[in-house]
């Protein structure tokens, strides 16, 4: 018998072989951070640079001995545990993988680039392999839209987070942001994948938003969202009650961008999201737990 400290550092240890080895089958050249000689799970104390790197990504990096497993299972399961930042290494992908596992967050929110790597790792979890369309702009044709989400789902994803044509909804061509909405939709569903629709709230007025929302919703997609997290803004609470007013029970929501604790994430539930998205998703259930977390928060 082994005790919980030692059992986690294997896996974790195990997650970062696997990912080595994926990595030199599909003919990469990335190699892993040089190994440390830590062998009481103490990384993220000894081990500072390693800590500091994947935080500058976008991500709460933490060795296995660290992060308790939360008692509030409801909100890990609320939480797409998000790096969706340009640099991101394979190895930070692995880390961010093991955490879901390891929390059993809903989903891990990554970029298409990074699926197949993800869905490799995640294997045989019930963690689900997320990732975005059109991203992060919304300014991209709907068949190309519709092809990513077709290459994502071929790849190993079963979320698809799609940015809408913002520009052609502020120009009030409403029939071309249905069509963007349903093409992706119509590929997501084929490949029963759901697709969450990212209106980027913060560039909208009130109005907007509500035909936003009503526009997903016509097109039969699965959720709406706040924020693609790289927009001027974040999820804020008048938002995301906003939304459900104006989808009703059926679809679900998620709050994204600047959700970094506890009491964000609670804050959003309570207004109505059914799914956070957050790059601080070990913080978030670290302090559900009931911990006293100084790491820093981040916006996605």
């Amino acid at each position: 018998m082994v005790n919980q400290a030692t059992l986690e550092r294997l896996i974790e240890e195990v997650t970062h072989e696997v990912w080595l080895r994926l990595s030199q089958m599909e003919g990469g050249t990335a190699v892993p951070a040089t190994g440390c000689n830590c062998q009481d799970g103490s990384c993220a104390q000894h081990c500072t640079d390693k800590v500091h790197q994947v935080m500058q990504a976008g991500a709460t990096r933490l060795t296995a001995s660290l992060g308790t497993h939360p008692t509030d299972q409801a909100i890990s399961h609320t939480i797409d545990h998000t790096l969706l930042k340009a640099d991101a290494s394979q190895e930070q992908i692995a880390q961010l993988c093991y955490e879901a596992r390891k929390y059993q967050f809903a989903s891990v929110c990554v970029n298409p680039t990074n699926v197949k790597l993800s869905a490799q790792l995640l294997k045989d979890s019930s963690v689900k392999v997320c990732t975005v369309v059109g991203f992060p702009l919304g300014a991209t044709p709907s068949a190309v839209k519709a092809y990513e989400t077709q290459q994502a789902i071929r790849d190993g994803a079963t979320e698809i987070d799609m940015v809408i044509n913002i520009g052609a909804l502020k120009s009030q061509d409403y029939r071309l942001v249905l069509e963007d909405i349903g093409a992706v939709v119509r590929a997501a569903h084929a490949g029963n994948a759901l697709v969450k629709v990212i209106i980027e709230a913060a560039l909208l007025t009130d109005e907007e938003k509500v035909i936003a929302c009503q526009l997903a919703k016509t097109a039969g997609a699965d959720f709406v969202k706040t924020s693609t997290g790289f927009g001027p803004g974040g999820a804020t609470v008048p938002d995301v009650a906003l939304m459900r007013r104006v989808v009703g029970a059926e679809m679900g929501i998620k709050a994204a961008g600047g959700v970094g604790s506890y009491q964000d994430a609670q804050a959003m539930i309570a207004a109505g999201a059914t799914r956070i998205g957050a790059s601080a998703g070990v913080r978030i259930v670290r302090e559900a737990a009931g911990e006293t977390v100084t790491t820093a928060k981040t916006n996605y």
